[in-house]
């Protein structure tokens, strides 16, 4: 209506200034960054924050078109299809001015004799063409789909090579909607973009070519109609692209409030946190909601002036048309065919431009997913890197560091010159304050961040001379957050070692203390463990942890207070599966409690970033500096017992 009465108040140049200028207003409101829903700081503008890799127009467009590689013959197919159904199309209004002019003054006899015919070539025609609709619709699809799984796959697989200070960056909502969302927009711009692209221009060049056949002078003028239109057309839908940017985004950023919402749903209830969890959801929901609302207001705009410009060209026929019959430069009937051609061509042109809604979604995903694949991982092989195994050193399991100094992201250094020996074989306890370095000295040997300064040696091969893949498989690790994955017991002791036999894992099951109460439950190996272990107890988690290490079988361990979350009686049963894993191993043990540490050979007091104390618990206790401080502060001014097995509270 408020189209409509402004059609009637204005003239038609005035009115398109007046649109254009609506939608300049509201695309300057949406680079505001004052507004409501971005001053509540929800999830979703979070996301925003996000660093990225640089990646350039030409190198997104390069990368898209690769993966059509493999699809070439659909890729033709479709465009073989695209150009047989254009040409059918094009063929008709000259079907119709062929009839009308000439066949059908003939003699009624003729007429009659030849309808026949004429049905039979156009019921084969239409079929053709239907063929060539249905191949399109749904071979295109096909292919978008194929290329949509290619892209996930890599999507996943470059999300696995990453190095955890990737993960420190990114929220894991945000990149599951990479996976998830964004692809299907790439895919449907994989599809209809060059299927759009080839058959509009097909119809528009074909209709034009056509049409200036008919009357030239009439084809000029709506030529340079449509150019303008075209222009305003692509010009708005290019200052879309920073809202379909945000909307992809703020989706992530939803996503990311549902995924912490949802995994820590435990904490939620416990805490009576649902109103809480509620409003983070709804700002990051408003949030988004805004984008879309934004959307669609340069969507009505645009309709509008494609209303209006259609009504434009139709007026241009009829006064047009008229002035040339008047002239006797162009015939009643050319001016009915012209009409004709006049629908083919503009259909082509208004789903050009709204296929730039498509192009513009799917361009906004694919740099999303590209700045994904552009990153480099911190930890990667050298080159020339070797295997651990092929270094062949007289002792298996030496450790040393040498004056390491380490920072996450550029922050305050946590290491700050640490410097250990631990001997092969020997089982060395790192214990100090909170935030003193003691997980990321642990943190350091697997290479899940590579050292700034300084270096750590295996057997004395610097670890970043050795591929990652070697140095992991010889370490093994047992968290206090154990993490299993969804499936059966059997699987998650497998993951160890993917290739163990059944016989393998019942003997790592033994091992690990966890055979008998793996045997109690309801489908012994094969039960279900549930989704992060849900259905188990903490001590059979770490259990099934430990015998999932044992399977691995590595020369070095290291445990990150993996009983400090477990009560008496599960504590004995881990410790007594520990301390069969740690029998001659190196191992790494980080402890808070002074009492997990009793048969630790060496024991290091990790400060701010140095190893300040080392020597065994005895001769700690004699130096009566921060560890026996610690000791004091744990067990008042008990001594140790007579048998001297370690500390007694």
């Amino acid at each position: 209506m408020v189209l409509a009465a402004a059609d009637r108040r204005r003239p038609t140049g005035e009115l398109t200034a007046f649109l254009l200028c609506s939608v300049e207003y509201y695309a300057c409101k949406s680079m505001q960054k004052n507004t409501e829903g971005e001053r509540k700081m929800s999830q979703a503008d979070e996301v925003l924050k996000e660093t990225h890799a640089e990646v350039s127009a030409k190198r997104v467009w390069s990368r898209f078109i690769s993966y059509y590689g493999p699809y070439k013959a659909l890729f033709f197919g479709d465009l073989l299809a695209a150009v047989v159904l254009a040409a059918i199309d094009l063929a008709f209004p000259q079907f119709l001015n062929f009839f009308t002019r000439e066949f059908f003054l003939e003699s009624p006899s003729v007429i009659l004799s030849s309808l026949g015919l004429i049905a039979l070539m156009f019921v084969a025609l239409y079929l053709l063409r239907t063929g060539c609709q249905v191949f399109i619709t749904y071979q295109g699809h096909v292919m978008g789909a194929y290329m949509e799984a290619d892209m996930r796959r890599d999507l996943f697989s470059q999300y696995q090579r990453l190095s955890f200070s990737y993960y420190d960056r990114h929220n894991t909502g945000a990149m599951m909607a990479k996976v998830t969302s964004d692809l299907f927009d790439i895919s449907e711009l994989a599809h209809h973009g060059p299927e759009n692209l080839f058959i509009c221009t097909l119809k528009i060049v074909g209709s034009f070519v056509l049409l200036f056949m008919i009357n030239g002078p009439l084809t000029a003028i709506m030529l340079a109609a449509t150019v303008i239109m075209a222009a305003l057309s692509f010009y708005l839908n290019y200052r879309r692209r920073t809202v379909f940017r945000e909307n992809r985004e703020r989706m992530a950023g939803i996503n990311a409030t549902v995924q912490d919402s949802l995994g820590g749903i435990r904490v939620v209830k416990s805490f009576g946190g649902e109103a809480a969890e509620e409003e983070k959801f709804r700002d990051a929901n408003e949030a988004f909601l805004d984008t879309k609302k934004r959307s669609y207001r340069f969507m009505g705009a645009f309709h509008g002036m494609s209303s209006l410009f259609m009504g434009l060209l139709y007026t241009v026929t009829i006064v047009g048309g008229g002035y040339f019959v008047a002239q006797g430069t162009l015939q009643v009937t050319d001016l009915a065919i012209y009409a004709l051609y006049i629908g083919i061509f503009f259909a082509p042109i208004e789903q050009l431009i709204n296929f730039t809604e498509t192009l513009q979604k799917g361009y906004a995903g694919f740099r999303r997913f590209m700045e994904v694949l552009e990153e480099h991982p911190d930890v990667a092989n050298r080159p020339g890197a070797r295997s651990l195994a092929e270094a062949d050193p007289g002792e298996r399991g030496h450790v040393e560091y040498h004056d390491v100094f380490f920072a996450y992201n550029q922050e305050e250094p946590v290491l700050r010159g640490l410097s250990l020996d631990i001997p092969a074989g020997a089982t060395v306890a790192l214990v100090g304050p909170s935030g003193g370095g003691k997980t990321t000295t642990c943190s350091l040997l697997p290479r899940f961040y590579d050292v700034d300064r300084g270096a750590i040696t295996i057997d004395g091969v610097d670890i970043r001379e050795v591929t990652v893949e070697s140095l992991r498989e010889a370490i093994g690790i047992v968290q206090q957050d154990v993490y299993l994955f969804g499936g059966t017991v059997r699987e998650n002791i497998a993951y160890g070692r993917a290739d163990a036999t059944d016989e393998e894992i019942e003997q790592a099951a033994r091992a690990a203390n966890a055979y008998d109460f793996i045997m109690e439950l309801p489908q012994g190996f094969d039960t279900l463990v549930g989704e992060r272990g849900a259905r188990l107890s903490g001590g059979q988690k770490q259990r099934i942890a430990i015998a999932r290490v044992f399977l691995r079988n590595p020369h070095i361990l290291i445990l990150d207070e993996a009983t400090s979350a477990l009560d008496n009686e599960s504590e004995h049963a881990v410790q007594e599966s520990l301390a069969a894993l740690s029998r001659g191993r190196t191992t790494l043990i980080i402890a808070h409690r002074l009492s997990t540490i009793r048969n630790a050979q060496l024991i290091a007091v990790v400060d701010e970033g140095r190893v300040v104390e080392l020597g065994s618990h005895e001769e700690l206790l004699a130096e009566g500096g921060t560890y026996a401080r610690y000791y004091r502060m744990q067990f008042g001014e008990e001594k140790e017992t007579d048998d001297g097995e370690g500390i007694s509270q």
